[in-house]
């Protein structure tokens, strides 16, 4: 059973969840995150600090409702925890919201947590155990089996009270009898159904956000219900247990002075300094109240965490537990409440000293220098993401540091192989930054452009227009005579920097080339011009002279005519 998941859909690759993941149960592959199931305790944190909601816990609100229809005789457990959570005006109202929904009877899991105090009072008894572990939190007992198995051996070997209590009702009820956990804990899906040692005590979970949202469904009014009783005896300082400190506080109502020095740890980061600890040796006689949840299962990562704050929610428990003392009349001799704890360690391959320096090559770190360490990633340092890719639980663009490099090297790559001029100018005329071959146009290194007017080395007219209209100037041909150039302008605002990026495409080639092409062709039509003039001129000379022959010939002709006709005459 997968109890969180993700939606790809909505998953970015922010890597928040990998950050805040204590045990690393999160691998990312094509810059998707995953959970590892095997790796995973459960304890939702994933859930609580998602920004785009992405991760989703299974539910088991279909199969609780197919119980009710075929009417199946259905109890709710509820956890203590409502009173502090959940919004009503006397307790008794969600009582009676929960059987409107059809559910037979309604009992405390604090009932279950009278029968573990219990057991863990017969522990500091007995004093064989030569330190105790709490095991009521079931993310708190996977992170030590799974992580710190060495510990194994302090676990109280004893049921989690939602166990404790199942077991109870079906003794109560009979055997066939459905029972529904209603809490805030997503981690208590994974111990009924997922762990073999427990199975069959507890048949389905419901969060407290399910059930308010069941009851807005059925148009259940809380605040209009009547105020009913539970249906069990009063569990008292048991009903404690969801706050810090509260098992400590039902043991100390039962016991002597047992010897043990008693204390209470929350929070998961805590748990794990404990833990460590204990794996050095030297701690003695100790009781251990654990919870990976801050401030104690009381506002686990399903308690409808919008409703009410930590702080008030403390306070209203303590307030409604009036009685401090052990309960009465909650007995839970005939059942079986032990529970063994084995050795589960998650072990990963680890890459060999060539295989590190491989992968820390391939995120761009050559020296200790480059190790930067900065966490972005989610991992403490270079090296343990290194291992991370190595075992394919990360991915080498998670690597902030060398994303961004890989971004400005490419970035800087093309600002400096365009051949055009590019600068960004702000409102008042300063450059705030501009590309190589603006360098050398302006005639300028970098530092000491950046500390110049535009108005220095450029009309600047333009630049004014268009952060004066903020309407664009494209492929504006001009000559930028200080720099003895011919360009093509193109001046954009960007809003976000109340500044402008301003191009000029260096055109002073092209347009040379297009003078001399122009020049050649005036050239050869100056030239086809002399030639037809001097053919003109050649061709009236020719003509000329022809006619001048032409006359001389025609009047000799006509003399010689006429002397042959005078000469017949005569």
């Amino acid at each position: 059973m997968r109890v969180i998941d993700f939606r790809d859909a909505s998953c970015r690759h922010c890597y928040k969840c990998v950050r805040n993941c204590e045990v690393k149960a999160i691998s990312v592959e094509n810059e998707q995150a995953h959970i590892m199931k095997d790796h995973c305790i459960n304890c939702g944190h994933c859930l609580e600090v998602c920004p785009q909601n992405a991760k989703t816990f299974a539910s088991d609100m279909d199969r609780v409702k197919g119980y009710l229809k075929q009417g199946m005789k259905v109890i709710i457990s509820i956890a203590p925890s409502y009173l502090g959570v959940l919004e009503y005006d006397r307790p008794g109202q969600v009582v009676d919201a929960l059987k409107r929904l059809g559910f037979y009877e309604v009992r405390e899991t604090a009932e279950g947590a009278a029968l573990v105090t219990k057991e863990y009072g017969n522990l500091l008894r007995d004093g064989q155990m030569t330190n105790i572990i709490t095991t009521c939190c079931p993310s708190v007992n996977d992170l030590i089996e799974k992580y710190y198995p060495s510990l194994v051996s302090m676990m109280a070997p004893v049921v989690s009270p939602m166990i404790a209590h199942g077991r109870l009702i079906k003794s109560i009820y009979g055997e066939d009898v459905k029972v529904v956990f209603l809490g805030p804990c997503i981690a208590k899906k994974e111990e009924a159904v997922g762990d073999e040692r427990v199975r069959g005590a507890v048949d389905a979970i419901l969060t407290f956000e399910e059930i308010t949202k069941w009851w807005a469904s059925e148009g259940i009014d809380i605040h209009r219900c009547a105020d009913l009783p539970v249906g069990n005896p009063s569990p008292r300082v048991n009903q404690l247990y969801p706050i810090s400190g509260g098992v400590i506080q039902s043991v100390l109502a039962g016991t002597e002075d047992d010897g043990y020095y008693k204390v209470h740890i929350d929070g998961l980061k805590s748990c794990m300094e404990l833990f460590a600890e204990l794996e050095k040796g030297g701690t003695r006689n100790c009781f251990f109240e654990v919870n990976v949840c801050e401030g104690g299962c009381i506002k686990g990562p399903a308690s409808d965490k919008w409703q009410q704050s930590l702080i008030r929610a403390k306070m209203d428990i303590e307030k409604q537990v009036m009685h401090r003392e052990e309960a009465e009349g909650i007995d839970g001799s005939s059942l079986n409440l032990s529970k063994v704890f084995i050795d589960r360690r998650v072990v990963d391959k680890q890459p060999s000293d060539r295989e590190m320096q491989e992968v820390l090559h391939a995120m761009g770190k050559y020296t200790k220098e480059d190790e930067l360490n900065c966490g972005a990633c989610g991992y403490a340092t270079c090296r343990a993401k290194a291992a991370a890719v190595f075992q394919k639980k990360a991915e080498i663009g998670m690597c902030l540091p060398y994303a961004l490099a890989q971004a400005e090297s490419m970035s800087n790559i093309v600002m400096d192989v365009t051949p055009s001029m590019i600068m960004i100018v702000d409102k008042d005329m300063r450059i705030r930054e501009c590309n190589k071959k603006a360098m050398e146009m302006l005639g300028v290194s970098r530092e000491e452009a950046l500390e110049r007017y535009i108005f220095e080395f450029i009309d600047d007219s333009d630049i004014a227009e268009v952060l004066a209209t903020r309407q664009q100037i494209i492929h504006k041909k001009l000559s930028l005579d200080t720099v003895k150039l011919k360009v093509v302008e193109t001046i954009i605002y960007i809003d976000s920097l109340d500044s402008v990026l301003v191009t000029y495409q260096d055109i002073t080639k092209e347009e040379k080339a297009k003078e001399q092409h122009y020049n050649l062709k005036m050239e050869t039509v100056e030239m086809a011009q002399k030639v037809i003039d001097k053919q003109m001129m050649v061709a009236q000379e020719i003509a000329g002279l022809l006619g001048e022959t032409t006359a001389e010939t025609k009047v000799t002709l006509s003399k010689l005519r006429d002397s042959i006709l005078f000469e017949e005459e005569e």
